[in-house]
Formats: structure tokens, sequence, C-alpha cells
């Protein structure tokens, strides 16, 4: 299964890096549009499987752990979790700019993944997904009326708590009362990192009835743990 979701994220690599050297860049903008429809019923699909910022702060992540230069803190300032809603409109107001008054396609994405790769060499990939990501903001705030999407099985839940250091965005935190694990859909990116894991085979995607949605307190200590 890794190997398989690892290839579909190379391909989809691929078709970034071919529109944005053809300047066809604005289609993928489309793929993204598409996407967020997509979540309403899939879930973060696009996250976890298209986006060219995940699929490099994958590898940047391995290497600055090997390289052991990562902390596990997060900067007081993007406690919020509001930047991206700033980055993001400061990112089409960017957009518009440049297209309007400089005659010019900036690539606006180009650069955010240069930052995506910047912040995941020091801090944990959540902190960029959860707290800075401009596009993120849209994929949760559409994902979380996902009609299906992983979930925990938790009456064979153990709490075992394998699959939180594997969850790229913090989604999946274990109950400290009832020591079973919980899901946030609006986090999730469907990427099956913790069903890779599961010693139970607890987690499945299936509806999203039983999803539980993390408050805020929790999501962030999480995300600073």
């Amino acid at each position: 299964m890794k190997h398989v979701i690892n290839l579909v994220r190379l391909l989809f690599l691929g078709v970034f890096i071919l529109l944005l050297v053809s300047g066809k860049n604005m289609l993928w903008f489309g793929i993204f549009g598409l996407s967020l429809l997509l979540a309403l019923g899939l879930g973060r699909i696009y996250c976890g499987y298209a986006c060219p910022m995940n699929t490099l702060m994958n590898p940047t992540d391995w290497l600055a752990k090997k390289l052991n230069i990562k902390t596990n803190k997060t900067p007081k300032w993007l406690g919020s979790g509001k930047l991206g809603w700033v980055f993001l409109i400061a990112s089409i107001g960017l957009m518009i700019f440049s297209q309007r008054v400089l005659q010019k396609n900036i690539p606006i994405l180009l650069i955010w993944i240069v930052v995506s790769i910047l912040v995941t060499i020091r801090y944990k990939p959540a902190v960029f997904h959860n707290l800075i990501c401009p596009f993120g903001v849209l994929q949760r705030t559409f994902g979380r009326f996902a009609y299906v999407s992983e979930r925990v099985d938790k009456d064979n839940c153990i709490g075992c708590k394998k699959c939180e250091p594997v969850c790229p965005s913090t989604s999946i935190v274990v109950d400290e009362l009832d020591k079973k694990a919980e899901i946030e859909t609006s986090l999730c990116f469907q990427c099956t990192n913790c069903v890779q894991v599961c010693p139970t085979d607890c987690i499945s995607y299936t509806k999203n009835k039983y999803s539980v949605q993390t408050k805020g307190p929790q999501k962030e200590k999480q995300i600073n743990s």
C-alpha cells in the first residue's frame, strides 16, 4: 500500500512540474478547486496524494530527523492558527497584482513549496500543514464535512498510540480518559499512515458519522508535543 501511495504522489508531482515548466500552472489551481469539491465526499485526498508540498515535505522531514536538526516546539506566534487565512488572502492578492499590474505570473505555488520545505527542516510537518499552509485552510474547511473518512473502531482500539507519531497533521489523537484514538476529519489527509501501523486494524475508510472533532487546545497540544 505504501509503495502505491508513493507512486501516486510522484505521478502528481510529475504533472505539477510539467504544468509549471509549460507555463500552465493555472491548470493546477483547477485541480485544486476540483479537490475541494471532492473533499466534501472523500476527505482531504488532495493533501494526502496530490499536493506537491506534502510530497516533498515527507523526505525533508525524514532527512531532518536523521540530521537531528528538528525541534518539537511550535513558535508561539503561530499558535492562533489564523495565519493560514492571512497567507491565503495575501497569495491571492499577489497573484492578481502580478497579473494585472506587472503583467507576469508569479509562481506562487513554487514559492510555497520552498517555504514548506524550509519550515519542515526545523519543525514538525503539522506546523506547516495546520498553522501556515494557505491551501490547507480551504482543504480543512471543506474536508471537515467529508461523507467518508478514516475512522476508528473504538471497540478494537487498544490505545497503543502507534498512530499518533506517523500522522503528518496530528489528526489522530488517543484520548487521555478512555485511551481510545479519535480522528479529526478536517485535519485527516486520508494518507493511511495510521492504518499501516495499527496492530488491531481498527482504523478504516468509511462513513464518517463516528468521527469526533478535536478541540483546539488538544490539537495545539499534539503539535507542540
